[in-house]
């Protein structure tokens, strides 16, 4: 009996599930798997924010219901946070919410603000889930191309006023997955502009606003004035803080998009876990120290990654921001075919840029979340592999 409904039945099986049943049987059969696929880091939660969830897990009365939108201690953090490191101000009570993570709340707020047939514009190259929540929440996807020439800033001008006129929600992601495009405010500022101009609005996903290099810092949508009347910015703890499993993360703007987004929630989950949130909260209001280590350790990997790919013949530029490498696969390769026969003749997983996107044929993408060493084993298989071809 095939129970499942028709927008279930026609969603793309999600990539990385079935890279990982042929790892899984790779393994099975004796080859040693290096996974440079998904993007989880390898690196602990710091201490702290460790020691903070034992000692709240260890108050009797954080074992209740969390409120809706999230404890008052974390929305309160969120709102410290965004005026300590953007100087932009917000309403915890408004303009706040806690998410089970910014990948539940991005799929939610397309489901809360969509209806059949409504069209969402989303980057291209782009994360994968942009695109099935908008399939499962029966709406139409349209496309924002990435400027390669420009670090993949959005081409704004490569989309006609039709196309800007008939979209409800545009997406972008920045520091961005995958390409590691990083932007500058006046990014931002012109899509505000577009906002305003077309009657649409905006989610930003900041998954990896702290994961940056070389003096660069993200700038925040919401720094742009009047960017809260059209848009909302979502974080996530998951990759800054290595907590990908702590499932916690949050969304701030425009209190009409977070009240949408709270209806569905409120009818879904019941929140994160009391004791998570507040070592969250914990997170967001200390020094950021921790985050400088791991950022220094994923640059060290990343200039390693660029050395090696520009000795195989792959030209990289260094990235800004993520702990992913954006690359070219070598001539003659379709990005499917050079990842999968990677991963059948080497045993490396890299990520197919095609999944991303139809711009994102003829890449591939690496995230650097595996230890040092096995990253140089990587790269080096990965050189063997290449000149062999």
């Amino acid at each position: 009996m095939n129970i499942s409904s028709e927008r279930v039945q026609s969603l793309p099986p999600y990539i990385f599930s079935r890279i990982n049943k042929r790892k899984k049987e790779l393994i099975q059969n004796g080859m040693d798997v290096i996974d440079l696929g998904i993007g989880a880091p390898d690196l602990p939660t710091p201490q702290f924010i460790i020691d903070e969830l034992v000692k709240e897990a260890n108050i009797p009365s954080n074992h209740r219901y969390s409120p809706y939108g999230g404890c008052q201690e974390f929305r309160e953090a969120v709102a410290d946070y965004y005026q300590s490191r953007y100087g932009v101000n917000l309403d915890p009570d408004k303009e706040v919410l806690a998410l089970i993570g910014s990948k539940e709340g991005i799929a939610n707020l397309i489901s809360a603000v969509l209806n059949p047939s409504d069209t969402v514009m989303v980057p291209d190259p782009g994360y994968p889930v942009y695109e099935s929540a908008i399939h499962l929440s029966g709406g139409t996807s349209t496309y924002l191309p990435l400027d390669s020439s420009k670090h993949f800033q959005p081409n704004f001008d490569a989309v006609t006023h039709d196309v800007y006129n008939k979209i409800k929600l545009m997406l972008l992601n920045y520091p961005n997955n995958p390409t590691a495009g990083t932007v500058d405010l006046d990014v931002f500022e012109k899509a505000v502009s577009l906002a305003n101009k077309h009657s649409f609005a905006i989610a930003q996903d900041a998954a990896y606003d702290l994961m940056t290099f070389g003096g660069y810092e993200a700038p925040s949508l919401l720094q742009v004035p009047g960017a809260k009347e059209v848009g909302v910015e979502f974080g996530s703890l998951s990759k800054s803080f290595n907590m990908t499993g702590w499932r916690i993360g949050y969304v701030v703007g425009n209190e009409a998009i977070i009240e949408a987004l709270s209806v569905v929630k409120s009818n879904t989950d019941t929140s994160q876990f009391l004791p998570i949130q507040k070592a969250a909260a914990r997170a967001l209001r200390s020094d950021l120290s921790s985050v400088l280590k791991n950022n220094a350790v994923y640059e060290e990997r990343l200039d390693h990654v660029i050395t090696a790919l520009n000795e195989m013949g792959i030209q990289v530029e260094k990235p800004r921001g993520t702990f992913y490498v954006w690359a070219n696969v070598p001539d003659g390769w379709s990005s499917m075919d050079f990842s999968s026969e990677l991963l059948e003749k080497v045993g490396v997983i890299v990520t197919p840029g095609n999944v991303f996107g139809s711009r994102g044929e003829g890449y591939f993408r690496i995230s650097l979340s595996v230890p040092h060493e096995r990253l140089t084993e990587a790269v080096s298989r990965m050189k063997q592999f290449v000149s062999q071809d």
